[in-house]
């Protein structure tokens, strides 16, 4: 199921970085990565959808270029991020 509201607010609430974050790339890269999960999932059983493969990579080009991003601004931030999201093995 795609990203309700609750499970959104729960994302932002574990992964950000003040009390009214909600922009910040540790958040950005955390709501990526379950939509992008989400995704992984549903091609298993639509193989064939070819729209939403390409939505896929679009969002898995983003998250690379959010990491990027935060890696060049504190690698620190960046290690736990990745830890706790399991990605980059």
């Amino acid at each position: 199921m795609p990203l309700t509201r609750e499970s959104k607010g729960s994302l932002i609430e574990r992964y950000r970085v003040h009390a009214k974050d909600t922009g910040s790339p540790e958040v950005q890269v955390a709501l990526l990565s379950e939509r992008i999960n989400y995704l992984n999932d549903h091609f298993n059983v639509h193989r064939k959808d070819h729209a939403s493969r390409r939505g896929l990579l679009t969002m898995v080009g983003k998250r690379r270029r959010l990491l990027e991003y935060l890696r060049r601004l504190d690698a620190e931030r960046y290690k736990r991020v990745i830890e706790r999201l399991g990605i980059r093995k």
